[in-house]
C-alpha cells in the first residue's frame, strides 16, 4: 500500500484520489478551511482527514495537486515549504512556464511530475487519462497507484513541460469551441435561425481537431476566410455580442497570408507559419 496526500478534494481531485483508494491504496487530505462540499467528496472518496499538511507530507510517498489552476502554485508553495522527499505530481491546468516554476520552487530533494488529465471525473462507466512527464521510474511508481482502475496513465512525449502542454493545446480548442458555440448560437437566435443553425451543424464533420491534414487547405483558403471573419465580427457587435474571437481569428488568418491557395503545402510548414516569431 502507497500513502498520496491529495491537494484539494475539487470533484476531479475526489474522483482521482476514490480510485486510488480502489486500488488499496491510503489517501490523505487536510480538511482546514475547506468546505462542507468538499469534505463531503473527501468522504466518499475514502479519503482520511488529517490535522495538518506537515503530518499528511510525513506519511507520503506522493502528492497529487489537483486544484483550480490560480491555486496551483501557492499549493505547490506550500509544500515546498515542509518536509516531505516523495513525488510530487502537479495535475492542474497551468501553461508549461508555470509548470517549470512549480519545479524548481519544489525541488531540490523531491521528484517532481507534470500531470495533466484528460475527460470526465473517473468512475463507474466513465475512465479518465492522466498524461505524465518527467522522471520515468517516478511515472512508474504512480501507475502502479490507479492500475486496473478508471484512470488511465498515459506518458507525454517530453521532459517536465510537455504534459501541461499537452493541456493547454487541448483545452485552447476545446474550451475556445464551446465559447464559441454559445455566441453561434446566441447570434442565430437573435436573428430567428436558431433551429436551422442546429440542423445545418448536425450535418457538420466533427472531427476538425483529430484531422491535422485538412489544415493545408484552411492555411489556403485564410485570404477568403479572413474578410468574412470581419463581416461576422461586424455581425455580431451589431447584434450586442462579443466580437473578440472573431477578430482573434483575422489575427491568425493574417498568419497564413503566404500561404494562399497552396494547399498542397506540408502540415508541418503549415503549423511553423502560425509560430512566426517577428510577429
Amino acid at each position: 500500500m502507497t500513502t498520496v496526500t491529495l491537494l484539494h478534494p475539487g470533484s476531479m481531485g475526489a474522483a482521482v484520489a476514490a480510485q486510488a483508494v480502489e486500488a488499496g491504496h491510503e489517501v490523505l487530505w487536510v480538511p482546514d478551511d475547506r468546505s462542507e462540499a468538499t469534505r463531503r467528496r473527501a468522504m466518499e472518496a475514502g479519503a482520511i482527514a488529517c490535522d495538518s499538511l506537515g503530518e499528511a507530507l510525513e506519511r507520503s510517498d506522493v502528492v497529487l495537486s489537483v486544484c483550480p489552476p490560480q491555486a496551483a502554485e501557492d499549493v505547490a508553495a506550500s509544500v515546498a515549504d515542509r518536509a516531505f522527499s516523495g513525488v510530487y505530481v502537479d495535475a492542474n491546468a497551468i501553461n508549461p512556464q508555470r509548470m517549470q516554476h512549480i519545479a524548481e520552487r519544489i525541488r531540490p530533494g523531491r521528484t517532481v511530475l507534470d500531470g495533466a488529465i484528460f475527460g470526465p471525473p473517473p468512475g463507474g462507466q466513465r475512465s479518465a487519462r492522466l498524461y505524465l512527464a518527467g522522471d520515468s521510474h517516478s511515472a512508474d511508481f504512480v501507475d502502479t497507484l490507479f492500475k486496473d482502475t478508471c484512470l488511465h496513465i498515459r506518458r507525454a512525449s517530453g521532459n517536465i513541460g510537455s504534459a501541461s502542454a499537452l493541456k493547454m493545446a487541448f483545452a485552447s480548442y476545446q474550451k475556445a469551441a464551446r465559447t464559441l458555440a454559445g455566441v453561434a448560437h446566441a447570434l442565430a437566435d437573435a436573428h430567428g435561425v436558431g433551429d436551422q443553425l442546429t440542423a445545418e451543424a448536425e450535418i457538420m464533420a466533427s472531427n476538425i481537431l483529430s484531422d491535422p491534414a485538412y489544415l493545408p487547405s484552411v492555411a489556403a483558403r485564410a485570404w477568403r476566410w479572413a474578410p468574412e471573419m470581419q463581416d461576422i465580427a461586424e455581425t455580431l457587435r451589431a447584434a450586442g455580442l462579443p466580437a473578440d474571437m472573431a477578430e482573434a481569428a483575422v489575427a491568425v488568418m493574417s498568419r497564413w497570408e503566404g500561404d494562399k491557395d497552396q494547399s498542397d503545402l506540408e502540415v508541418a510548414d503549415v503549423l511553423a507559419h502560425l509560430r512566426r516569431q517577428d510577429a
